[in-house]
């Protein structure tokens, strides 16, 4: 069958293509959701690396390692024996190195030294001392006292960019 001019014009004419400015008005569209979705990512990643820095840096994790440390070697001492410095920049705490120990014979000493919190541990009578470790850097204050059963300490940790207080209480059970 041959078809006619006209029927072929027709037939042309419904197959419709998309324009050039529908084209491009398109284009923007997908570049404008895909630009904001971008910006909203890029957001939230600085966010999260924000959150991250702040919860696991050097002053959050040192101040929580030093409450944590502190807190077990007090409450394994002697209420009976410690020696705290009348300025409250040491504390000297006694304890049973055996549980089935009769006599207090180990001691630990917190304390400041360079910026750094120390803890000396040592053997009481004759007096000799076993070891010092480093509990955590970037002090820029530490203070201790004791009321009642309890010995408090006062940590505050600086890094130039975050600053931390822990205040933490530990009980002289012994």
């Amino acid at each position: 069958m041959i078809m006619s001019e006209p029927m072929l014009k027709n037939k042309t004419r419904n197959h419709r293509g998309f324009s050039l400015v529908e084209i491009m008005v398109a284009s923007a569209m997908a570049v404008i959701v895909v630009f904001g979705l971008a910006i909203a990512l890029t957001d939230s990643q600085r966010g999260w690396n924000a959150m991250y820095n702040r919860v696991y840096s050097d002053v959050v994790t040192g101040g929580h390692i030093a409450a944590r440390l502190f807190d077990a070697v007090v409450r394994k001492s002697s209420i009976q024996l410690f020696q705290l410095d009348e300025d409250g920049q040491w504390v000297e705490v006694y304890y049973y190195a055996d549980p089935n120990s009769v006599l207090i014979d180990r001691y630990a000493r917190f304390f400041q030294s360079e910026g750094n919190l120390c803890v000396e541990y040592g053997q009481r009578n004759p007096r000799e001392i076993l070891s010092v470790e480093t509990i955590c850097g970037n002090v820029s204050s530490c203070s201790f006292m004791q009321t009642g059963r309890s010995m408090q300490m006062v940590l505050t940790l600086d890094n130039g960019k975050e600053k931390l207080t822990t205040v933490t209480s530990a009980v002289m059970h012994n």
